[in-house]
């Protein structure tokens, strides 16, 4: 195969130039509801991201054997959870 070949851009088959080009005209303001208080009262804010553990973990700097890290990666993904775990029964 030739890596160097000319390989054109993907193109997303969607309308967002002609969305980008539209510009709104005043008769399109008519089709918009009125915000009322009931409207703004059911509005909430989503701050997004995970919520806040009631136990945080805490990062720290540990130096173990590198045959003690093989032993456990080998056990698959997930090892570090497994790890804690098994730190947190002692």
């Amino acid at each position: 195969m030739n890596a160097k070949r000319n390989v054109s851009p993907r193109s997303l088959g969607s309308g967002l130039e002609k969305v980008d080009r539209h510009q709104i005209q005043p008769d399109e303001y008519l089709e918009l509801p009125e915000i009322t208080d009931e409207m703004l009262a059911r509005g909430k804010v989503n701050k997004g991201g995970r919520p806040r553990l009631a136990n945080p973990r805490q990062l720290i700097s540990l130096r173990l054997p590198a045959d003690v890290i093989a032993r456990w990666k080998a056990t698959g993904p997930g090892w570090q959870t497994r790890m804690a775990e098994r730190l947190s029964e002692i």
